[in-house]
């Protein structure tokens, strides 16, 4: 091959690779607009499509939380109702059974009283005085310690006897159930405790029977 055929395909080469290059310039800097365009609207639906979605989500959620928050207000409203319901239930037991423990006190006390009063009659008890006062002493401190323990008892559960001597009639925790006429005392004074009256908690748990100055 001559020189001159040489030189001949070399410029025809570098002409096709000038012109490839020219082409592949053109394709690079010069996109398809209309599958751009297209890829932009799929995209677009795509977004607008998940955004639904989202909103979807979102308010499912809300309405869930609002549905969970009335719940749990409901629920505490019936706690408190049903707590308050309990609580009130244990007083009013606590009151009768502590009632009931207030009357055996009243009967030991009366007991108690009769004891400190009593005195074998010498003419009937002569042979056995001796032992009859061992006796009742023994008896009389049993039911002195007795007492004591109902005391203490009363006392843990804030139970505490009404002061009524003295004092001016008070109907919320007094009732007056005889009169009475003494002109060292005003009128609606009591001057006589007939039967005791409890406090449980600052609540009257037994109203108090008392004589009543009435000149």
């Amino acid at each position: 091959m001559s020189d001159t055929q040489k030189n001949r395909l070399l410029e025809e080469f570098q002409t096709y690779l000038e012109q490839t290059d020219s082409i592949h310039a053109l394709s690079t800097e010069q996109p398809d607009l209309t599958m751009l365009l297209s890829e932009m609207a799929g995209l677009k639906s795509e977004v607008k499509a998940e955004s639904r979605h989202f909103k979807t989500t979102l308010d499912t959620l809300s309405e869930a939380l609002a549905t969970l928050q009335t719940d749990n207000k409901a629920l505490a409203a019936e706690l408190a109702v049903h707590s308050e319901r309990l609580q009130q239930m244990r007083s009013e037991t606590l009151s009768m059974i502590l009632l009931e423990i207030v009357d055996i006190y009243d009967r030991l006390t009366a007991g108690f009283e009769v004891l400190q009063n009593y005195h074998p009659v010498s003419s009937l008890f002569s042979h056995s005085k001796k032992q009859d006062v061992h006796f009742i002493k023994s008896f009389n401190e049993g039911q002195s310690m007795t007492l004591k323990r109902f005391e203490q008892l009363l006392q843990r559960y804030n139970v505490h006897a009404i002061d009524c001597i003295g004092k001016l009639l008070d109907p919320r925790s007094m009732s007056a159930v005889e009169i009475g006429r003494d002109l060292k005392f005003a009128n609606g004074i009591v001057i006589e405790e007939l039967r005791k009256g409890f406090l449980f908690e600052d609540q009257v748990l037994r109203l108090a029977e008392v004589k009543v100055n009435k000149i």
